[in-house]
């Protein structure tokens, strides 16, 4: 399957964008192993990837800060990480039909190339890369947050689900400068069948108590409650 004037017009109304040099988006959806069969003489979309990839993150940083703006940096962090892995990128291509437009050699598209998810990412990323060289920083820009407004939604569902120590911690490092302390107040019962009681104390003064199996136990549920003390958590 090759790619023909009807699948990249199909794939430039998807993306709603239009390229003024279409060799780009050829390029973009060429991988290597077109090339080494000799089908035609020019450059894969490799150094499109290493492009695509550092635009991807630049953006979806900027969108992280302005859509999570009391987040601290280890909670964007562990987002962007998120949004910018190979299986996400692979899922967004699959979206956009890439699969249906790459060019690949017939030995690679035999062996299942057009489901390879390291092969749907990097085409991706060179589709991105070319968008942004063809009609610069705005239009990748539309593109992107586009394309990442679902999956803003699905972050931020994660992000209120971890664990209750991290929250806590990046909440009072945000907005009080300080890390929370765990004091272990109590040890009940057996070697084999301890149970721990926890104090957390933020400067001082405590604001959780928790109980458990174990130090960990006990910490997360002490987290937990000092959550729930703590304003605009």
């Amino acid at each position: 399957m090759q790619t023909d004037t009807l699948g990249l017009a199909a794939l430039q109304d998807r993306i709603a964008y239009r390229f003024r040099n279409l060799l780009l988006l050829t390029q973009a959806l060429t991988h290597r192993s077109f090339l080494y069969e000799g089908h035609e003489r020019g450059e894969d979309n490799e150094r499109l990837e290493f492009l695509g990839d550092s635009v991807i993150e630049v953006v979806v940083s900027h969108l992280l800060l302005i859509r999570f703006p009391h987040l601290a940096e280890g909670g964007l962090s562990k987002m962007r990480a998120e949004l910018v892995k190979e299986a996400t990128l692979a899922s967004l291509a699959r979206f956009l039909q890439l699969e249906t437009v790459l060019r690949l050699g017939r030995g690679e598209d035999e062996t299942g190339g057009r489901e390879k998810a390291s092969i749907l990412a990097g085409g991706f990323e060179a589709l991105i890369a070319a968008v942004y060289l063809d009609g610069g920083y705005t239009e990748v820009s539309r593109l992107i947050e586009g394309l990442y407004t679902p999956l803003f939604v699905e972050v931020s569902g994660m992000e209120r689900d971890r664990d209750f120590k991290t929250r806590l911690q990046e909440y009072t490092q945000l907005h009080l400068q300080v890390t929370p302390q765990y004091t272990v107040t109590h040890e009940h019962g057996p070697d084999h069948a301890k149970t721990f009681e926890v104090v957390i104390t933020i400067n001082g003064r405590p604001y959780g108590r928790g109980q458990g199996r174990s130090k960990k136990e006990a910490e997360q549920q002490a987290a937990e409650e000092a959550l729930q003390s703590l304003p605009g958590d």
